[in-house]
């Protein structure tokens, strides 16, 4: 899941996260790891113009310093950046905050990727906007360099040029899964060509087997062998029947309902959900967060 508190954008924050701080992200990560959930995640902005405040907030915590802080109260439950614009920085900045993240965590880190889309904050830090697919790319290429077991990587590309510098601690796990998010053809091409997993973004049920099809056929064409862990949003969650208006794209229902429903990712070839609850209190989300875990997940 991706941890409220941490980003509230009006499209999905509830009223009660205004108000909350890290004692309430320790305990929804507790909560979700307690529950069996495979991951938490934090998203990633700089600086939000005044222009989208309205609409995205400004609250937007960073995610290497929120999921360094959460790998410290959590033992099991691994840490995914949904997403880092990685393109906004040096990889090689971006290498040693991330690895220093696997390293603390022992081995917990999913790094996610994306583009970005918020022009003013690419051009206030001197980042190229119009070219950020392109930025992202070699940022891929070199972040895969500089990610992996060589204590001095090299990189050699258009943008950036690396060798002969070295980082310590390297990560802890051998290789670090590199997710791509996304669902513009740009996103999805550059996930089936250089990704271990994709992270769509707003992508209905219905557009979802034509997506995952021209992943798999892209990759195919591509000669990329390895598997590739195919993602899903799905739509808000609510585990019972609730008692207050919780909008009606909310799946609701009983446990068997919900995982009814929920089993049609699978069919489609996804597998991993990201699953967000509808809640009026820290209190409710946890207890939304458990009887997932305890009556939904074993129907999966």
């Amino acid at each position: 899941m991706q941890l409220p508190v941490q980003s509230q954008s009006t499209i999905y924050a509830e009223g009660w996260e205004d108000g909350a701080g890290p004692a309430d992200l320790v305990e929804i990560a507790r909560a979700a790891e307690r529950a069996g959930f495979d991951y938490v995640a934090s998203c990633d902005h700089v600086a939000v113009p005044r222009r989208l405040a309205p609409a995205m907030s400004t609250v937007w915590y960073d995610p290497v310093a929120t999921l360094g802080f959460l790998a410290g109260v959590t033992e099991r439950v691994r840490l995914l950046s949904h997403v880092a614009v990685v393109g906004l920085r040096h990889p090689l900045i971006t290498a040693k905050q991330y690895a220093t993240v696997d390293h603390l965590s022992s081995g917990r880190l999913i790094l996610g990727v994306g583009a970005g889309h918020v022009r003013e904050e690419f051009e206030v830090l001197g980042a190229d906007f119009e070219r950020r697919g392109a930025v992202l790319d070699e940022c891929i290429d070199a972040l895969r360099a500089a990610l992996g077991p060589q204590e001095f990587p090299e990189h050699h590309g258009k943008l950036y040029d690396f060798e002969g510098l070295g980082q310590r601690p390297r990560p802890a796990q051998e290789k670090i899964p590199l997710w791509v998010g996304g669902s513009s053809p740009a996103a999805v091409r550059r996930a089936a060509l250089k990704a271990d997993g994709w992270l769509p973004q707003g992508d209905p049920r219905d557009r979802l087997p034509a997506q995952i099809a021209k992943l798999k056929r892209l990759r195919a064409e591509a000669g990329v062998e390895e598997p590739i862990t195919v993602g899903a949003i799905t739509e808000p969650l609510y585990v019972g029947e609730p008692a207050w208006d919780v909008g009606r794209r909310t799946l609701t229902g009983s446990a068997e309902r919900l995982a009814e429903s929920l089993r049609a990712y699978r069919a489609m070839g996804v597998d991993q959900i990201q699953v967000r609850f509808r809640s009026r209190a820290r209190s409710e989300l946890t207890d939304q967060i458990a009887a997932f875990g305890a009556d939904v997940a074993p129907h999966l």
